[in-house]
C-alpha cells in the first residue's frame, strides 16, 4: 500500500476514536444520571450526589501530568540528540509520565488530608 493512501486514513481514525469517545461519555453519563432518576432521588439530592463525585483536585494532578510528560518528551529528544540512541524518548516519557502520576496522587492525598483535618 502506498504511504500517500495510508496518510489520509489516519485522521479519519482519528476523528472517528475522538467521536467514539465522545459518545461513550455522553452515553454513560445519561445512563448514570438515569438510574438516578428510577431510585428516586430528588433533583436536590443528584446535585448533591455530583458535587460529592466531583474532585476538587483535578486539574492540579492533570497539570503535574503533562509538566512530566513534557519533560519525558524534551529530555527524551536531548539525549536522543546527543547519544544518537533511539529509546531516550519512549523511554523518559513513560518513566516520567509515571513519576508524574505518582506525585500528583501524593500531592493531592496530602491537600486532601490538610483540607478535611
Amino acid at each position: 500500500m502506498d504511504e500517500a493512501v495510508i496518510a489520509v486514513f489516519i485522521p479519519i481514525i482519528m476523528l472517528l476514536v475522538f467521536g467514539i469517545i465522545i459518545v461513550t461519555y455522553v452515553f454513560f453519563r445519561s445512563k448514570e444520571r438515569q438510574m438516578l432518576i428510577e431510585k428516586g432521588l430528588s433533583a436536590e439530592e443528584i446535585k448533591q450526589f455530583f458535587e460529592q463525585k466531583r474532585d476538587p483536585f483535578g486539574m492540579m494532578k492533570i497539570g503535574i501530568i503533562s509538566i512530566f510528560f513534557g519533560l519525558g518528551l524534551g529530555l527524551g529528544m536531548m539525549l536522543e540528540e546527543s547519544t544518537h540512541q533511539n529509546y531516550w524518548t519512549p523511554l523518559l516519557l513513560f518513566v516520567l509520565t509515571g513519576l508524574g502520576f505518582v506525585i500528583a496522587n501524593v500531592v493531592s492525598n496530602k491537600l486532601r488530608e490538610k483540607q478535611q483535618g
